[in-house]
């Protein structure tokens, strides 16, 4: 499933100067205020010019107030008429937009030169194409977008002759290493994962898990979303799909291992036998910094390594019996198209039951398998493709957990997603 990239991200010119415009894209989420807190640590580097959120009102009023950026943009019309009232007042009020036309304005009609997409899910997929389109360097914090529509972006990227620039930490650690090398020298990428919170447990156990256990990571603090699939480890498979379109290679060229102590984010091997690893704090400001500032480094350090203090570092190999999510992400890697779109869509079904008690721990896999079992991948040419594939595996996926645990399910799973922003 290699994309259509003649060059690796690294290799393609990046020429922004500072103060460099941002936008973000779901402000208010984890990675959005973040990403904040990364901008206000290095005064003067950037402008924050545009916002998009979702129904968070009043910590998008906050950061309308603190970062005074030209436009903004809310879930709908009635969010909008608030967020308009509540601003009233200020010097220079921001334009205020919603709704997915008001997230495609952010993207790709504010005065922005660098974007950050950190909305969950594929909402934003139409956004973000529609920046690299206007020419708009773009980073990555959303799996979905890359799992989903990851062709689409990688040939939009490539044609503007622009890197996607990986917010993931391990994405992010592979992006650093390949800069010690050329494409023709890469042999495999390996990315690490910490195993979640079940990795020592009984295999038999796992079918009474609940989900307040599941949302405790051992090393991250992240959205419910990816700390989930960090349980079933599908957020590793999901990166292995993020790999093959960003940095152009096979599914079997992405290896993966189980790395407790969360240091080492990723690794990269060479063709002449030489493995090269970023390490740092597990701190997701540490990526974004350096997605934010790429190609430069900032003598600002989020964070601290202390390898002495650490002591030792394990890998160890990632068993599919253990985490079945790996074997279906690899399935979809190798099949393209739309499978990715299924994959997504099918997870995030499954995962909302699961939270919501409906769906067994186990279950979560079995009910992706069976939707990645039912609907054929089509071949994905635009937008309407993926959009096309998320519908028909999100029906499919609540009619398999209706007919076989019972579960009424609604479309529920989306609106919830949207209070992510």
């Amino acid at each position: 499933m290699p994309s259509p990239h003649t060059l690796l991200p690294v290799e393609y010119p990046v020429q922004l100067d500072f103060p460099r415009r941002i936008a973000i894209l779901g402000s208010t989420g984890s990675i959005g205020q973040s990403t904040l807190r990364v901008i206000e640590a290095l005064p003067g580097r950037f402008e924050v010019v545009a916002l998009a959120a979702g129904r968070n009102l009043e910590l998008l009023e906050a950061q309308a107030r603190r970062f005074q950026p030209r436009l903004v943009s809310v879930a709908d019309a009635e969010l909008a008429k608030k967020l308009k009232q509540c601003l009233s007042n200020l010097p220079r009020r921001p334009e205020v937009l919603h709704g997915p036309g008001g997230l495609r304005a952010v993207a790709a009609e504010s005065p922005a030169n660098l974007i950050v997409a950190a909305v969950v899910g594929v909402a934003c997929l139409e956004a973000a194409l529609a920046a690299l389109q206007a020419g708009k360097l773009l980073a990555l914090a959303n799996k979905e977008l890359l799992v989903a529509g990851g062709p689409l972006l990688a040939a939009a990227a490539a044609k503007r002759k622009m890197p996607l620039l990986p917010i993931d930490s391990e994405h992010s650690a592979i992006h650093q290493c390949l800069r010690a090398g050329r494409r023709s020298e890469l042999r495999r990428l390996i990315l690490t994962a910490s195993g979640g919170p079940f990795r020592d447990w009984p295999l038999e156990k796992l079918a009474k898990v609940k989900p307040e256990q599941a949302l405790r990571h051992p090393t991250w603090q992240m959205g419910q979303r990816v700390t989930l699939d960090s349980a079933t480890l599908m957020n590793k498979g999901f990166e292995i799909l993020e790999a093959c379109h960003l940095f152009g290679l096979e599914e079997a060229q992405v290896e993966v291992l189980i790395h407790p102590q969360s240091l080492a984010h990723s690794l990269v091997e060479f063709h002449d036998g030489s493995v090269l690893a970023q390490l740092s704090p597990a701190d997701m400001a540490m990526p974004i910094q350096y997605a934010l500032t790429y190609p430069e480094r900032m003598p600002h350090a989020p964070a601290q390594l202390d390898l002495a203090a650490q002591g030792r570092l394990e890998f160890f190999t990632a068993d599919e019996n253990r985490y079945p999510c790996l074997r279906l992400a690899r399935q979809a890697g190798r099949t393209g198209g739309t499978a990715g779109a299924i994959l997504n869509a099918a997870d995030e079904v499954a995962a909302a039951e699961f939270m919501k008690g409906r769906l067994g721990f186990p279950a979560i896999a079995d009910c992706i398998e069976a939707v990645l079992s039912q609907i054929p991948a089509r071949p994905l040419k635009q937008l309407e493709d993926v959009l096309a594939a998320d519908a028909e595996a999100r029906q499919a996926a609540r009619d398999w957990i209706v007919q076989n645990h019972g579960s009424r399910v609604s479309g529920a799973a989306a609106a919830e997603r949207r209070e992510n922003l």
